[in-house]
């Protein structure tokens, strides 16, 4: 990555990296690139072994669990950054997940208790960790999570994660606001479609793919490494002015109707 964006002296928390190709790694990469200290998470004893290799390729000073479904782990993660680092600058949230079946059925098929563990994890998990990182950014910071194309326009098979992507972006917009007069900012990168462990649940991915890279001006899909340095110059100082937006990462795919 070119050095045009520095982060050299920050330290940052990654949560969501399934494996060396998931868009977290991407970023974790370009953080790592810029100079910023890491703390990392993986989901379980079963994902540790996929994400291990990225930690130590970024080297991660913490690396500690965290499934946003299991009471405390996100608390836990926190405070041994504060015992450990006592301070944080900016965090990347890319965590997302919905009940197969859920996902493969229309939006207006879904369970309520399948929609409302979508919503949790997805959305809520971020509004959780905004407010047990706010504490320890005492000299500001940058709050980032990922989001999609979906959660603006009906993509086909995306279902019931168009509302819930929606609820997130929505969601950066009033942590913006809540969060301004500590020196706090917040954006959803809206990546374009990556061939990851995550979209491999969305029905027709490989289809949707090819659909958005005939549609995209330069005719090329978005690379993890690509939305990596967007991530990384939002955590930056030259990041500052900017809060509360959308950042498409997608080579202009989201310009064409």
């Amino acid at each position: 990555m070119p050095r045009l964006t520095e982060l050299a002296g920050k330290r940052g928390l990654v949560v969501g990296v399934a494996n060396e190709h998931s868009i977290a790694a991407g970023c974790a990469a370009a953080f790592a690139e810029a100079g910023a200290e890491l703390a990392m998470t993986y989901l379980d004893d079963k994902a540790k072994p996929y994400v291990q290799p990225v930690a130590e390729a970024v080297g991660a000073t913490i690396f500690s669990p965290c499934d946003v479904r299991v009471r405390g782990q996100l608390v836990d993660l926190f405070e041994r950054i504060e015992r450990e680092w006592g301070e944080l600058d900016f965090v990347l949230h890319s965590v997302a997940f919905a009940d197969r079946d859920d996902l493969r059925t229309s939006v207006v098929n879904c369970s309520q208790e399948g929609f409302a563990l979508a919503m949790d994890v997805s959305c809520h998990s971020f509004l959780r960790m905004a407010k047990l990182a706010a504490p320890l950014m005492t000299n500001g910071g940058c709050l980032l999570t990922v989001s999609f194309y979906g959660a603006d326009k009906v993509v086909e098979n995306y279902n019931l994660m168009g509302p819930v992507k929606a609820a997130l972006e929505a969601s950066v917009r009033y942590v913006a606001a809540d969060l301004a007069d500590r020196g706090i900012r917040a954006h959803a990168i809206s990546a374009g479609p990556v061939k990851t462990r995550a979209a491999s649940g969305i029905g027709r991915f490989d289809e949707l793919m090819d659909a958005v890279r005939a549609r995209t001006p330069a005719g090329r899909l978005v690379t993890i490494e690509e939305i990596g340095c967007i991530a990384a110059f939002l955590a930056s100082d030259a990041g500052a002015p900017l809060t509360g937006s959308v950042v498409y990462a997608d080579n202009g795919f989201h310009t064409i109707a």
